[in-house]
């Protein structure tokens, strides 16, 4: 099987390559508020006590973390702000954070938006439909990759309890040896494994500052089919299914 990898380097890559340097992604952008006093108090409050870039990290990351996986109907992209307001939100939703608190705190973030395979939502939608996913990077002397922040641990402990029950390798958003924890040094990911090597994801979509910018226009000229109107209804109508999934995978579980 032609390895992730290899598809992204091929001639017809859907995506133009990103820059690398650091310094290129520390800007603010609509929903990345940097400027906006609660987010840049509440990342301070964050990063006082910690004394390298790697602690700075570990500190946002678990904030981000902790805030519980839901899901609601949205009429726009909430902002940083929104999302540290709600406490809690899907995987956008804590990406958004997550990159305004790390951008705030110092350090480069962005996201590498990946295409899961429908199986790996199996539990909370009742259809394999395709599902943009959002791995987040940091500069930390080097880009180091995480999607573990998306779920809280208690959503993580019940998914798994139920993959269990069901001999499923995946589903609920992540598979039966998900990585749970990012340690600040090396990648960790739901899927169990490195990014070009997971079969459950299909192709590399952007990257991007934020979930705005992947249905952005300019990135059509790239092929990418995401459009912001489509994807938004598509993920509205089955809102109410997932936010009945999540509601019963947790009620149901002995972790609560």
């Amino acid at each position: 099987m032609e390895s992730l990898a290899a598809r992204f380097d091929s001639p017809r890559r859907l995506y133009k390559r990103a820059s690398d340097r650091p310094q290129d992604w520390l800007g603010t952008t609509p929903l990345l508020d940097l400027d906006d006093p609660k987010l840049r108090l509440k990342a301070r409050s964050l990063v006082q006590l910690c004394r390298t870039d790697r602690d700075k990290a570990l500190a946002i990351y678990g904030f981000v973390k902790r805030l519980p996986y839901t899901k609601r109907i949205k009429l726009h992209y909430p902002t940083a702000r929104d999302v540290l307001e709600a406490r809690g939100g899907d995987g956008d939703d804590k990406a958004t954070l997550l990159i305004a608190l790390m951008r705030s705190a110092g350090i480069p973030a962005r996201l590498r938006y990946m295409e899961m395979r429908g199986e790996m939502l199996r539990g909370l939608i009742p259809r394999a439909t395709p599902a943009a996913r959002p791995l987040a990077e940091f500069w930390l002397g080097h880009w180091v990759r995480t999607d573990t922040y998306i779920f809280d641990a208690d959503y993580v402990a019940a998914a798994r309890e139920r993959l269990q029950e069901n001999g499923w390798t995946c589903g609920w958003g992540i598979h039966i040896n998900a990585q749970l924890l990012w340690d600040g040094k090396n990648d960790a990911f739901l899927g169990g494994a490195p990014t070009d090597q997971d079969p459950m994801l299909t192709r590399l979509l952007c990257v991007v500052s934020d979930p705005l910018e992947l249905v952005s226009a300019s990135l059509r000229g790239n092929g990418l089919r995401y459009r912001r109107s489509m994807r938004a209804l598509q993920w509205n109508m089955l809102a109410p299914t997932m936010i009945r999934a999540i509601r019963e995978l947790r009620a149901n579980s002995r972790f609560y």
